[in-house]
């Protein structure tokens, strides 16, 4: 069914999706174009649990952090003795573990928080490496393969240390599709730490280089006292845009193995768009809610403000140095995802464009104790200049049995309805205007999940490209 526009409302109610385990879904890994599939790679395999230096290559190369104001990349010292060019610093502090000269996981750490994996090479090749493990690892893609067909072919890589490593001749980078496999299991994986990436029939795979619309991995942003975290970027074609959007579970919105179902966004995001997924950690309910509540019995939640700092001052300079900034900025999420994309709006306001919250937890606060909810207080604050977007499926007559002020006592509501609703008319009250600067949909009986958000999460993302 697609959402129907919903005249103002006055009341609400509430549901929590939420997970203390990793959040509402975990990060699934590959499947080979032959042979068994891999699950859940740990992408911690490659030492990532701290922030290295940021990006300020091109998206589409991935090129070293270190660049001069031409963009070109940096360098090592070279060796004067030999007269030989130096090479880039991600060449040669691979080569330097391949060497065994430095620790192979550190390396592959700074690499893969860098210029990225697999490392052009100053001869014109690439090295490709990997922390795989036990077994005999061979190279396969779209650059090797099998004469008179389109099978790839085995390209046997050296093991150094832990590391696994080959040097290969790739003649068109651009969009070539790359894996790496274990012969005796016949076990395909893509990269683990590789940069580019995406899924077709047989699971993730890898890509050595991009210019069309693909997906990026930054692995390990840490900040503001909270765990490390991945991203998950979608990068439109040539790398170019003008709005970028940081969307919070970011497992859900491109893996189709995400066990909740996912948004498939790389189907209906605008042109000129750069989306900034951000996972979520088990942390999720405390970093998503900005005051403490009570669900069952113990408070929970309460760290959303620290959260919305490391967005804020961690995540976006970091992805603004790696791709540039934007003209237009705004956040988004769904159920706490939500409730924290209007939390981040609220504190930063002349950071943002939009806030876009799809069926969010906005009654929080008000579920087993007294707390400020965000509907308190958006009206606290008053108009603000940015865009906001609210929705909601389920249904409820709503109300306000024990006077606390929210709409969220109708024991039948359902999908945060009664919230939204309230908060959408507050919204209209305070001065934000429906079809200018304030959107509101309702899906009457539309459930809390991934396919619903999926299914009108177009509605949002047009306004937000308009803007």
């Amino acid at each position: 069914m697609r959402p129907r526009l919903f005249p103002l409302l006055a009341s609400l109610t509430l549901t929590v999706c939420s997970s203390g385990t990793g959040g509402r879904d975990d990060d699934s890994a590959t499947s080979g174009t032959a042979g068994t599939t891999a699950d859940s790679w740990d992408s911690s395999s490659g030492g990532l649990t701290a922030t290295d230096t940021p990006t300020t290559g091109a998206p589409t190369t991935g090129e070293p952090t270190t660049a001069t104001s031409t963009g070109e990349p940096g360098s090592s010292s070279g060796d004067d003795s030999t007269g030989e060019p130096p090479l880039p610093d991600d060449e040669a502090l691979l080569r330097q573990a391949i060497a065994g000269e430095v620790d192979a996981q550190e390396a592959m750490a700074t690499i893969a928080g860098r210029g990225g994996l697999p490392v052009a090479t100053a001869g014109g090749g690439f090295l490709f490496a990997c922390l795989c493990g036990p077994g005999s690892w061979n190279l396969v893609g779209d650059h090797n393969l099998v004469p008179n067909s389109d099978t790839w072919a085995d390209a046997p890589m050296a093991m150094s240390g832990p590391l696994w490593w080959a040097e290969a001749e790739v003649p068109a980078p651009d969009g070539s599709l790359y894996k790496f496999h274990e012969a005796g299991e016949d076990l395909y994986v893509a990269d683990p730490l590789g940069r580019r990436y995406g899924f077709d029939d047989f699971g993730r795979h890898s890509i050595v280089r991009a210019s069309a619309p693909h997906l990026e991995r930054w692995f390990g942003l840490a900040g503001d006292g909270l765990s490390p975290r991945d991203l998950q970027v979608f990068v439109p074609a040539g790398g170019v845009f003008t709005h970028a959007l940081y969307a919070h579970d970011g497992q859900n919105l491109f893996d189709p193995s995400a066990p909740f179902g996912y948004w498939e966004l790389e189907k209906t995001l605008p042109p000129n768009m750069l989306l900034v997924g951000i996972d979520n950690t088990p942390a999720r309910l405390d970093e998503y809610t900005h005051v403490p509540d009570v669900i069952d019995v113990d408070p929970l939640g309460g760290q959303g403000e620290a959260y919305a700092d490391f967005i804020d001052g961690v995540v976006r300079p970091r992805m603004e140095a790696a791709y540039g900034p934007a003209e237009v900025v705004g956040t988004m999420g769904s159920s706490l995802g939500g409730l924290i994309a209007l939390v981040i709006a609220d504190r930063f306001p002349d950071r943002y464009d939009m806030a876009i919250s799809m069926s969010g937890t906005v009654g929080w606060g008000s579920i087993g104790l007294h707390n400020e909810t965000i509907i308190e207080r958006y009206e606290a604050a008053g108009k603000r200049d940015f865009a906001i977007y609210v929705d909601s499926g389920g249904e409820g007559t709503c109300g306000d049995d024990d006077n606390d002020g929210i709409d969220d006592d109708d024991p039948q509501a359902s999908d945060n309805f009664c919230e939204n609703a309230q908060l959408q008319a507050l919204l209209g009250d305070l001065g934000w205007v429906e079809g200018e600067d304030l959107w509101y949909v309702h899906v009457p009986g539309a459930p809390h999940n991934e396919s619903a958000w999926a299914a009108r999460v177009d509605v949002p993302l047009a306004e937000f490209a308009a803007l």
